[in-house]
């Protein structure tokens, strides 16, 4: 993704490939992932072929929770059959259910946009989102201009993103942006972090991380943040909403274990151990080690205080090892992890073998609920654990790297 002249190899495997190869590549297939977004689109609307039942995108879910809220019944959220037939007055009966499993901070934003027609908070939802997570990618690559954000675009989990509409855009912005302030803005970044809440599974890591690296005043913000967004909500929503939250988080578990939402789409151990047809027991034993092994690698690096890059790749990639629910569209974490990988900076560069795993993990990124269907392999959780492992190998490397440097001198 680095394309200046500092960095013209960073995504060479071998030296294969130069910055002007890399940006041929990007532009061929950013057209195709267009013409496949669009394809999707279209096909989701039936103007490709006639539909048995109408389909809709994730994003009706947070639409119609929006427009129970600017109606005065936020509470109706968390009832299922309420929350549906909002969601058939925004498009049309007989959509599938889309399921909120949402803390109320998230209506906040919902209520705004359940203000504006459906297409348009669509549309104006992920573009807005988009913006901001491009904005923050071409900070953490440090780079002037915008032409290297071609392969940051061409990413395909941001065509998946958009296509669904779904958050994982402003997920990695405010990861991004969280990462990009910890060192000369720490309040700020605990700030950005308590944001997160919406999406709490994503910040199980965050704690561990700042206390480990001694960051107190960060997670001092985080923790002021969390509670403030918490309050505003319950202030204006009421304690009712926040009860029939808590009651329909306690059953989210048991929805997301049966199968409902296919294993193929999960990106986490849970989801890959399921896939494989594993007991749900076994899955979340393997998962508790997952998370565990992430909390430990993460206190690891952000205890001896590695350079930035290093500390933010490993925070962002085990994430999403963690979390007890990630989804593929999810990977845009991922995302922010592979962003300061290659950003490195100056010394901390990618080896050969480093840039040809990223590229794969790419490629394997450009759909992987199909290419999980059709091999009957956790493809997701696959680039998940991968990315984290690279991240890892990279951790080891840099410290002999740093114990050379300090015997030589």
């Amino acid at each position: 993704m680095l394309i200046s002249d500092r960095s013209v190899s960073l995504w060479a495997p071998g030296g294969l490939f130069d910055s002007q190869r890399l940006l041929q590549c990007c532009k061929v297939l950013l057209p195709v992932e267009i013409l496949a977004a669009v394809f999707f689109v279209a096909g989701t609307y039936g103007l490709i072929v006639p539909l048995t039942k109408p389909l809709t995108t994730d994003f009706v879910s947070f639409y119609a929770a929006g427009t129970l809220t600017d109606a005065g019944t936020p509470q109706l959220v968390y009832d299922q059959a309420q929350h549906h037939a909002a969601e058939e007055r925004a498009t049309a009966a007989g959509i599938e259910y889309n399921y909120f499993y949402y803390p109320p901070v998230f209506l906040l934003m919902c209520a705004l946009l359940g203000r504006l027609p459906y297409l348009v908070a669509f549309f104006a939802f992920e573009v807005a989102t988009l913006a901001l997570y491009l904005l923050v990618a071409r900070s953490i690559l440090n780079e002037a201009g915008w032409r290297a954000l071609l392969p940051v675009v061409a990413f395909p989990i941001v065509f998946w993103n958009f296509g669904i509409g779904q958050n994982a855009f402003l997920t990695a912005a405010l990861f991004g942006v969280g990462t990009l302030s910890i060192d000369r803005r720490p309040l700020l970044a605990g700030m950005l972090f308590g944001a997160l809440g919406y999406k709490p599974q994503f910040g199980l890591l965050i704690p561990v991380a700042l206390a480990a690296g001694g960051h107190w005043r960060a997670f001092a913000g985080a923790f002021a943040s969390a509670i403030a967004l918490c309050l505003l909500s319950l202030v204006m929503f009421g304690w009712e909403t926040w009860r029939d939250f808590i009651i329909a988080a306690a059953g989210s578990s048991a929805v997301y274990a049966s199968g409902r939402i296919t294993f193929d789409g999960f990106i986490n151990l849970f989801g890959a151990v399921r896939h494989l047809g594993g007991a749900q027991n076994l899955a979340y034993a393997v998962q508790a080690a997952a998370s565990l092994s992430a909390a430990a690698l993460v206190a690891l690096v952000w205890q001896r205080n590695l350079p930035l890059p290093v500390r933010a790749a490993t925070l962002a990639s085990a994430a999403l090892v963690a979390a007890p629910l990630a989804l593929f569209y999810d990977l845009m974490l991922g995302a922010v992890a592979a962003l300061w990988l290659l950003r490195g900076d100056g010394r901390h560069l990618l080896s050969d073998w480093e840039k040809i795993a990223l590229t794969g993990l790419f490629v394997l990124s450009l759909s992987p609920r199909s290419l999980g269907e059709f091999s009957h392999l956790p493809i997701g959780s696959f680039i998940a654990l991968a990315l984290t492992g690279l991240v890892a190998v990279h951790v080891l490397r840099q410290r002999e790297v740093e114990s050379a440097d300090h015997c030589r001198r």
